[in-house]
């Protein structure tokens, strides 16, 4: 299943994409058909509810109610979740070989991978209160004059743990979803030299987004291997494949889990594909450029970036 949250007449919804841009509200749906609708209050409800909301969403797909039904057209795109927790990882070799690249052209200073990329996942902890869904404008922060885009392919944890091991990783995954994370690169330079962050390079107003929706993790084989594209503009800027992670998802969840516990709807990204950012390849955004994240079976995530005066 592909699962979203939108707002429609008011309230945000939980819903399930059925054929030809049909969206079913689940909830309702399941008023309808006089059944209990408490698993679909929220996403993180339907995560909590474990496989029993899953199947119950599965059931009410196919039966489908046709006032429950909404159009795309009818809704706005909120974040699928507001995340619980919120990790981005540093998983392309490609894309860290190409912006070591960049950042020596930019500062001057010499880089190289470390050894300990090669041996553990590198993730830092960002602002899960900053995320906006599909459609959204990205506002640019005004200290900085540097945007860029970062094509990501993220996970929802649907399962708490500690200490998890490989084989039972993919248990603790309830889907995928695309994430932009929109970095203030002149800030992240500065900051990083600091030896410590990034901060305000990452975290500001509208500077995570990720959806349209989840696509649940039964419909993606472990390790994912999924194509990614991005294009601004409708012009092709570049991505690659998540088969390309130097760790996969099960190797990151494994590493975060060691002596600390995971909870259901957190969010943890691979960070960016291989050519997935403009400064891989000298570019940069502008004000009123819109630009589309696509991810195999998950869709397009389509925002514009506004600079206000």
């Amino acid at each position: 299943m592909r699962l979203a949250t939108v707002m429609y007449d008011g309230k945000p919804r939980v819903v399930a994409v059925m054929e030809r841009g049909t969206l079913l509200d689940l909830a309702q749906s399941a008023t309808f058909l006089e059944q209990d609708p408490t698993a679909f209050a929220d996403m993180l409800s339907l995560i909590h509810s474990g496989e029993q909301g899953l199947a119950q969403a599965a059931a009410l797909l196919d039966l489908a109610p046709g006032a429950a039904c909404l159009h795309v057209e009818e809704v706005s795109f909120l974040p699928p979740i507001l995340p619980v927790q919120y990790r981005d990882c540093l998983a392309f070799k490609e894309h860290l070989e190409n912006s070591f690249a960049a950042a020596e052209r930019l500062t001057g200073r010499g880089f190289s991978i470390p050894k300990v990329w090669y041996r553990q996942p590198i993730y830092y902890k960002g602002n899960r209160m900053s995320f906006v869904g599909h459609g959204a404008d990205v506002i640019w922060p005004q200290y900085a004059d540097h945007l860029d885009l970062e094509l990501e392919l993220a996970i929802v944890i649907g399962k708490q743990g500690k200490d998890i091991t490989l084989e039972q990783a993919p248990d603790h995954i309830f889907g995928y979803t695309i994430l932009n994370d929109i970095s203030a690169r002149d800030a992240q330079m500065a900051e990083m030299a600091g030896q410590l962050g990034p901060a305000k390079g990452k975290d500001f107003d509208t500077g995570n987004i990720i959806g349209p929706y989840i696509l649940t993790a039964d419909e993606v084989p472990h390790p994912a291997a999924l194509e990614m594209q991005v294009r601004v503009n409708e012009d092709h800027w570049g991505g690659g494949n998540s088969r390309d992670m130097q760790h996969d998802f099960g190797a990151i969840l494994a590493h975060i889990s060691a002596s600390e516990t995971i909870y259901p709807g957190e969010l943890i990204g691979s960070g960016a594909v291989g050519t997935g950012c403009g400064m891989e390849t000298g570019r940069r955004l502008n004000p009123e450029d819109q630009f589309e994240l696509e991810i195999e079976g998950i869709g397009v995530l389509a925002n514009r970036i506004v600079k206000e005066h």
